[in-house]
Parts: C-alpha cells; sequence; structure tokens
C-alpha cells in the first residue's frame, strides 16, 4: 500500500484487565465488561461510560475498516479516559505500563499496519519521564498526554522536566483534550464537555505551551494537537495582538505567539472545511495530517472525505495523508 494514508487520531484499548481498583484500593478506576466478543461497556467504578464494540479491541477489524478507507497506518493511542491522572501516581504507573504492552502487541503482530502511542503517568514528572524511556526502547516513538493534568497546564514547572525528556528522546507527543477544566459547572448538560470543553481546552493548552515559553525552551519538541487544535487557530490573531499590547504576555517570549505556533502540528478533524481550510492556510500542509478519531461517534467515519472541498495542491495532498505524519512519527 505504497503512500497509503497514515491516521493519527485512533484509539484502542485491551479487551480485558485486572480490577485495578482492588488491587489499589482506588474508587472510579475504568474497566471494561465484554457482553460477548464484539460489545463491551466501559465502566468508571460502577457508572456506564460508554458502550463500545470490537473496533475498539480488534486489530482484525480496524484493518478491514482501514483497507475499505484506504488507510494504510493508524496511529493507536489509549482511550483519553485511560490516561487516570487522576488516581495514585503507582496506580497510574502501572496501568499505563499494561495499556502500553497491549499495544506494542498490536503493532508487533501487525507491522506496518499500526505505529503506537503510549500513555504515561504525568502527574508524576518522575515516574512518566521512566515510562517514556521505557517506551523509547520498545520502539515507540509517540506518546499520548492530557491537555491539562489535574488542573496542572503545560507551562506548570513540575512538567518541564518531561517534556525536556520527550524532546532529548525524540518522542513525540499527541495532545488530546482532558477533563475539560474550563467552565466545567456550566456543561452538564448537551454533551457540551465534548463539543465545546474538548475545543477550549486544547486552545489554552497550547497557548499555555508557548506563552509559558516552554517552545521557546525546548524547539526542537515535536507536539500535536487533536480535533485541529481545538479553537487555537481562531484565536491566534488575538494571542498576537495581547502580545503586542500586554506586558503579561511577554513576560517569557520575545516572538509572537503565532512563530511559536509554526512548530506545532494538527489533525484533520475540525467538523469543517473552512476551518481546516484555515488551518492549512494559518500553519501549512507539513504541520496537518489526517486524524479521525477512530472508532469513536465524535469523530468521523470517512477520514479522507475531510480533504474533499479543500483546496489544495497535490504537495499538500501527499503532506497531510502520509508525509508529515511519516515525519512527526519518524516512521521515514
Amino acid at each position: 500500500m505504497a503512500h497509503a494514508a497514515v491516521d493519527i487520531h485512533t484509539h484502542i484499548l485491551p479487551p480485558r484487565w485486572e480490577d485495578w481498583a482492588s488491587r489499589y484500593g482506588v474508587t472510579g478506576w475504568p474497566s471494561c465488561r465484554l457482553h460477548d466478543a464484539c460489545n463491551a461497556i466501559i465502566y468508571l467504578g460502577e457508572k456506564e461510560f460508554r458502550r463500545i464494540d470490537e473496533r475498539s479491541f480488534s486489530p482484525a477489524r480496524r484493518i478491514a475498516d482501514m483497507d475499505a478507507e484506504r488507510i494504510g497506518m493508524q496511529m493507536i493511542s489509549p482511550v483519553p479516559v485511560m490516561l487516570c491522572y487522576w488516581g495514585p501516581a503507582e496506580a497510574t504507573d502501572a496501568f499505563a505500563r499494561m495499556q502500553n504492552d497491549f499495544i506494542a502487541g498490536v503493532v508487533h503482530q501487525h507491522p506496518g499496519r499500526f505505529v503506537g502511542a503510549g500513555t504515561v503517568a504525568l502527574q508524576d514528572a518522575k515516574l512518566a519521564t521512566r515510562e517514556l524511556e521505557r517506551l523509547k526502547g520498545m520502539g515507540f516513538t509517540a506518546v499520548e498526554i492530557g491537555s491539562q493534568v489535574n488542573g496542572r497546564d503545560f507551562d506548570d514547572p513540575q512538567l518541564f522536566d518531561f517534556f525536556a525528556a520527550a524532546q532529548q528522546l525524540d518522542m513525540a507527543l499527541f495532545v488530546h483534550p482532558q477533563g475539560p477544566s474550563i467552565g466545567q459547572e456550566r456543561m452538564g448538560q448537551y454533551y457540551l464537555p465534548f463539543m465545546v470543553g474538548y475545543p477550549a481546552d486544547s486552545a489554552l493548552a497550547a497557548a499555555r505551551l508557548i506563552l509559558g515559553g516552554v517552545l521557546e525552551r525546548l524547539p526542537r519538541l515535536r507536539i500535536c494537537f487533536a480535533h485541529g487544535g481545538g479553537t487555537f487557530s481562531s484565536a491566534l490573531g488575538r494571542l498576537d495582538h495581547g502580545h503586542r499590547v500586554r506586558p503579561e504576555a511577554r513576560k517569557l517570549i520575545a516572538e509572537p505567539p503565532s512563530r511559536y505556533a509554526q512548530s506545532l502540528y494538527f489533525d484533520t478533524l475540525t467538523h469543517d472545511p473552512k476551518l481546516l481550510a484555515f488551518n492549512l492556510e494559518k500553519f501549512g500542509s507539513q504541520r496537518i495530517m489526517v486524524g479521525s478519531d477512530y472508532p469513536f461517534d465524535m469523530g468521523v467515519e470517512h477520514p479522507l472525505a475531510q480533504l474533499e472541498g479543500v483546496a489544495m495542491t497535490a504537495e499538500d495532498m501527499d503532506n497531510i495523508t502520509h508525509k508529515t505524519a511519516q515525519q512527526f512519527l519518524r516512521l521515514a
């Protein structure tokens, strides 16, 4: 499948795992309960979180869907609710290792069709860095992280060593909204956390990464924001204006935020071709990669259909479908 597309935003989980709540004495921990070979429910404690089918855990089903959609490779990353930053660090670290070993097994069984993005206990930078080093040794080239860590943002000094380790190890970071932390008390209805909270949380994470000087200090950090960066690109002009007129926004960076934004990566999952075209104009095709959020309903069923009707050159198309991902994930 020469030059087949790479989908960098898909999620996977093991079909079963041991009772973490009992093992570590924590409540509300994720569990997966299979009803049959094709259907299961993710629970948080005893509360139903999401009904899933075999697409979430069956590599064979995924490959069939990939072939039907002309997707040559998926980057497989944990389901965001499984990051568990809120839990005891030791429990989250062990849970991360379990997921990472499962993902590594899928990649090993299907070389050339999957590349793994692991997870770490980001609430403890030392444990996170240790697992990052283990992942590097296992052949991983990427890690999925949440957009905030229990309310701590990317410019938090306690997280800097992790970001520095990611740069040093040449590990790409895939940022998925986590929370959301913004206006949570106002998002109790209408599925708003996933429709409004997630895009806003991504924008805040990117803004703090830039204004907090993390990219100033770590210019070789490869970091991609899911869902097209949420509302970040539409806020970028305002961030630049604030940098010009407000001393607070110039405290840790000398250049306008838009200059640092040129080093970020984004997926195509905007649900709006005009916004995708805007991101293409703002950041260039060398910073945009196909993303579907497979297999969940807030994603898209036909990943490449997102590119239809968006004006771009043949070079742009090659970049977005596979070349940018190959560079981001060190596949080529």
